[in-house]
């Protein structure tokens, strides 16, 4: 029998309610049958995040690998569609998946090594920039979410959110995104996006030294990728520090970096990283919740940041709407 965490359950039980009770109901029975379907043979203990528990497993030859089990939903549904167009370049390999219940089985990664362990910060940030230049490189397949169509409707919830949102300033910020976002959102792009690759979803592997996991896939522009290596492992208590490579507030460095790497537009960029931080802020709104401070004050960093890199001068860089200079800021 399968243990099911009570953090998953509880996970479960505040996001997806009924749905997800009955999800977690089901799990034991689940991955009795797709272990016994696929001949795999559990080999430690479950993993989980909030909507998936994980198995380590060993097929019938011997192969590591893991048994992953979610809960079908807009988000899920389209991960083994981008695991299978990556086909194991840049992303955990899929090796089999049931389309009726989103069960997937996937190679086994090393869930020690994360990116989230990587003591350099800035060369975690690096190597989330080069994965999210490749995976991105690749043009969306058809049937996932569009990001034009996130885009609109973000747009139309946001009148409603501002009138809940008692802080003037708090208030401002919001509208601003809203309004850089107004500027793009009918060129939202067509790319691979992986959404969540967060420096803990980010694996070392035997067979390539980091390879991303738990997509989130929609179509649409990279710029709409950077935000998690914007806002993980952020410090808003801390100033930006240009000179400090550990440096963990340092959000025109990362910023820099990563358009830079993936050779993006900066004002583009800028308006669909305020795209999410949006998208973001209307879920806590929604939610009966403050917008998250620490995800207010990078806003207000980008909005006011100069060009900084390590080897550099800084050098004032326009606001969103103007042109914009790029830099050779993180090529290695």
């Amino acid at each position: 029998m399968i243990h099911v965490p009570e953090e998953l359950a509880a996970a479960q039980e505040k996001f997806n309610g009924e749905a997800g009770r009955a999800f977690v109901s089901g799990l034991p029975g689940l991955a009795a049958a797709f272990l016994e379907h696929w001949d795999l043979r559990v080999t430690g203990a479950p993993m989980h995040g909030v909507s998936a528990l994980v198995l380590p497993v060993d097929r019938a030859d011997g192969t590591p690998a893991v048994l992953k089990l979610q809960i079908l939903d807009e988000e899920t549904e389209g991960e083994p569609v981008a695991l299978r167009t990556w086909n194991g370049d840049g992303a955990v390999r899929l090796l089999d998946h049931d389309t009726s219940t989103g069960t997937m089985l996937l190679e086994r990664l090393d869930p020690a090594r994360t990116l989230a362990r990587l003591p350099d910060v800035r060369e975690a940030v690096l190597v989330v920039a080069r994965l999210l230049a490749h995976l991105t490189g690749t043009p969306a397949p058809a049937g996932l979410r569009r990001l034009g169509d996130i885009a609109h409707a973000l747009l139309e919830r946001t009148p409603g959110a501002l009138d809940r949102i008692p802080d003037p300033a708090v208030r401002r910020t919001v509208a601003d995104c809203a309004a850089a976002l107004r500027e793009v959102a009918d060129e939202p792009g067509d790319r691979l996006l992986h959404w969540d690759l967060h420096y803990g979803n980010v694996l070392a592997a035997d067979r390539a030294p980091w390879l991303a996991i738990d997509p989130k896939p929609l179509a649409g522009d990279p710029g709409f990728d950077l935000w998690p290596a914007l806002a993980n492992r952020f410090d808003a208590d801390n100033p930006d520090n240009p000179d400090n490579p550990a440096d963990t507030a340092d959000t025109a460095w990362r910023f820099d970096a990563m358009t830079d790497v993936l050779g993006l537009d900066r004002d583009r960029a800028r308006a669909w990283t305020y795209a999410r931080l949006l998208q973001n802020c209307l879920w806590h709104i929604e939610d009966g919740r403050s917008p998250a401070p620490h995800e207010l004050e990078i806003a207000h960093r980008l909005r006011h940041r100069p060009s900084r890199c390590a080897s550099t001068t800084p050098t004032p860089t326009p606001t969103p709407g103007s042109s914009s200079g790029r830099s050779g800021c993180a090529t290695g």
